[in-house]
Order: C-alpha cells, then structure tokens, then sequence
C-alpha cells in the first residue's frame, strides 16, 4: 500500500524560508509537489524523478525552491526560499511512474497536504 506523509509546514513572515519534507512508503516513482491557494486551483510546484535528477520547477517558483531526493526510497524536500504571501497554500506531494511535471491527472497517490501560510 502506498502512502505519502509531507511535514514541515507553518506560518512564516515574507522573505522567510521553510523546508517541506515529504515521505513516500510503498513504491518508489517520481514525485511531485502541489498546492492549492484559497480560491484557486491546485497547481503544480516541483516535481523530481524517482532517481533524484531532473528537477522540473513552475514559473512561479524556479529560482526560489529547490525540490531534491537522495535515493528512490529517501524523502523528497522541498527547500523554499523568499517566501511571499502568494506562496499561501495547502502542499501536497503525489507520486506517479510516468511523470515529475506538470500532468497532475498522472499522479495517483496523494498525501493529505500541509498548510504553508506566509504573511506580509
């Protein structure tokens, strides 16, 4: 059976950082992170693959989170840095065999997400 617990979450200020850790049991695929903002759609952040190379970044993010993993079997951070209050949403991370991007129907197992909030 396969399960994905993320931790790492919080309240910080802008311009803060925070690491999201996200641990998969029961396969080891490519994983991806997500989040879903008050109001809007969930969307894609970072994805990474099973192996650990390849990070693939959103627009909005590249350049301020790094996403890494060190073995198909180790967690899977996501490091953020210069947090800004548009970066408010519930994270989650999913796992997928075929993709690390952004095809959200092709991640089949979730976690239950985590609040980030970043205040002004």
């Amino acid at each position: 059976q396969v399960h994905l617990v993320e931790s790492g979450g919080g309240l910080v200020q802008a311009g803060d950082s925070l690491r999201l850790s996200c641990v998969v049991s029961g396969r080891a695929y490519h994983v991806g992170w997500f989040r879903q903002g008050p109001g809007k759609e969930r969307e894609f952040v970072a994805g990474i693959t099973s192996t650990g190379s390849q990070p693939f970044y959103a627009d909005s993010v590249k350049g301020r989170f790094t996403i890494s993993r060190d073995t198909a079997e180790a967690p899977v951070f996501l490091q953020m840095d210069t947090l800004v209050p548009e970066d408010t949403a519930i994270y989650s991370c999913a796992t997928s065999k075929e993709t690390w991007k952004n095809h959200l129907h092709l991640y089949d197992y979730w976690g239950r997400g985590l609040q980030v909030t970043v205040s002004t």
